[in-house]
């Protein structure tokens, strides 16, 4: 079958329609307009966080603007620097803070300094409205008094390389923090307001509480797990200091409140509404293949684990489902990592070796690098390369990888691709696969191939995208 588009524009194609759906400027209004179907009078203080929150304090204020025409917005939101609206609003009344990620920096602790303030200032009549977005937890970094900035700087770089899934992560960081927890809807109930917070999800399961750390949400970890945690990716004192040890160590001895828990009466006026998924995402990329007459499968939206693991454990689905029809299409053999998880697998006809076949999947490998290495690039891009790899001599194969917030790692690309042209570039140079996947230098790899995923930031965050396209006439 011939297919109406080439490889790349069907990788890219898929991508763009993944964007699309998590854009906070078409998806965000509708969910205010169905939350407040009355609208809003009176103050309405927005506050929030993360790589897409200055986008989608934009809509929110544009929609305000004309929908709520007696409310008086103000606020803040802080997200990654160069992630602010290229036009922003030549009188916003929603301030857009930048700061660092992921290891946070001094502005970012301003900025969160400055949205606690304004929430110890709101008064019983007034509404609070709270905008939240992957790259929340390193944004939102408020340690308590007796962790400094630095020590989570310190604290932040070893969990990266430690390759501990972003959930565990946020474990720790918000068991370290003022606002994160459920700390920043603590202080707010207790001005006597309701938290209306609206969630774009960008780790695996949606959870509010794993989504930037849940500021506004309930949380189901506790002191102990974060001590757990560090103890299983060794980072002891000598790693990260004593003075994390020992706040999680009284937290653990019962000595410091805990995180927000969901029998805590506060929870009854916390509206969280997570209503940008990564799934969402991947539906509306499997209609894209569909529509161009490619059969697609979905993966889900909670594959984890090592990225080269995950590499492996696709391709060999793929080689399934070039030789099975869905009938006896079966994961069981397929090896797993304890944090793999593969939640739906949808072929709807029978596969022939000629069929097109598209895998889609999203959610969040890691990648764990050995001390001596600096590595280049991210998890998007050493899941490509791992993968391409082990497959290069499998014909009629093409595959993308890339952030949904177009910045993969340590570099300034969205991810990587490949198709036959790139294949065959990449042999005429006769790189070494295996030397830049030891030195986790995917980024050189496809810089060097010429084969970079280049967006610039999206201004929205549903984790990571990947597809996998098989295509033999």
């Amino acid at each position: 079958m011939q297919l109406p588009l080439s490889a790349k524009e069907i990788l890219l194609g898929a991508y763009q329609t993944a964007l699309s759906v998590a854009d906070p400027q078409i998806a965000l209004p509708p969910v205010i307009a169905q939350t407040f179907p009355h609208g809003l009078t009176g103050r309405v203080l927005v506050v929030g966080a993360g790589k897409a929150s200055a986008s989608m304090a934009d809509a929110l204020e544009k929609f305000a603007t004309l929908a709520w025409p007696n409310a008086q917005l103000d606020g803040v939101v802080v997200t990654r620097y160069a992630h602010d609206v290229a036009k922003p609003l030549a009188m916003r009344k929603i301030q857009v803070r930048q700061a660092a990620h992921p290891v946070p920096d001094q502005a970012g602790m301003d900025a969160c300094g400055e949205i606690m303030q304004l929430i110890k200032g709101l008064l019983p009549q007034d509404h609070l409205i709270v905008l939240m977005s992957g790259g929340g937890s390193s944004l939102l970094t408020l340690p308590v008094d007796s962790v400094s900035l630095l020590e989570m700087q310190v604290l932040t770089k070893a969990l990266l390389r430690s390759g501990a899934p972003i959930e565990q992560m946020n474990v720790v960081r918000k068991h370290l923090s003022q606002i994160q927890g459920g700390n920043l809807a603590r202080a707010a109930v207790q001005q006597g307001v309701a938290v209306h917070t609206f969630i774009i999800s960008d780790v695996v399961g949606d959870r509010p509480e794993d989504i930037a750390s849940g500021p506004c949400a309930p949380d189901s970890s506790t002191y102990q797990e974060a001590l757990d945690i560090l103890q299983t990716y060794h980072l002891d004192r000598n790693v990260i200091g004593g003075s994390i040890w020992q706040h999680l160590e009284q937290g653990a001895q019962g000595l410091i409140a805990e995180t927000l828990k969901e029998t805590d009466p506060i929870v009854a006026h916390l509206h969280n509404y997570v209503y940008a998924t990564a799934m969402q995402s991947l539906a509306k990329a499997a209609q894209y293949c569909e529509s161009l007459g490619i059969q697609t499968i979905v993966l889900g939206d909670q594959i984890s684990g090592e990225a080269k693991e995950q590499a492996l454990i696709q391709l060999a689905l793929l080689k399934q489902l070039r030789l099975q029809t869905p009938d006896t299409l079966s994961t069981t053999d397929v090896p797993k990592t304890p944090h793999t998880r593969i939640n739906a697998i949808t072929p709807t006809t029978p596969i022939t070796p000629t069929t097109p076949i598209a895998i889609l999947s999203a959610g969040e490998t890691t990648v764990t690098i050995l001390p001596h290495i600096k590595g280049r690039g991210g998890r998007c891009s050493e899941f490509l390369l791992a993968f391409l790899d082990a497959a290069h001599d499998l014909p009629g194969v093409s595959a993308l990888a890339a952030d949904t917030d177009g910045i993969d790692g340590s570099e300034q690309n969205a991810g990587a691709y490949f198709d036959q042209a790139v294949l065959a570039h990449i042999d005429t140079l006769a790189l070494d696969r295996q030397q830049f996947l030891e030195q986790h230098d995917a980024y050189g790899f496809f810089e060097a191939a010429n084969a970079l995923v280049v967006t610039g930031p999206t201004l929205t965050n549903v984790n990571d995208f990947r597809i996998i396209l098989s295509h033999i006439e």
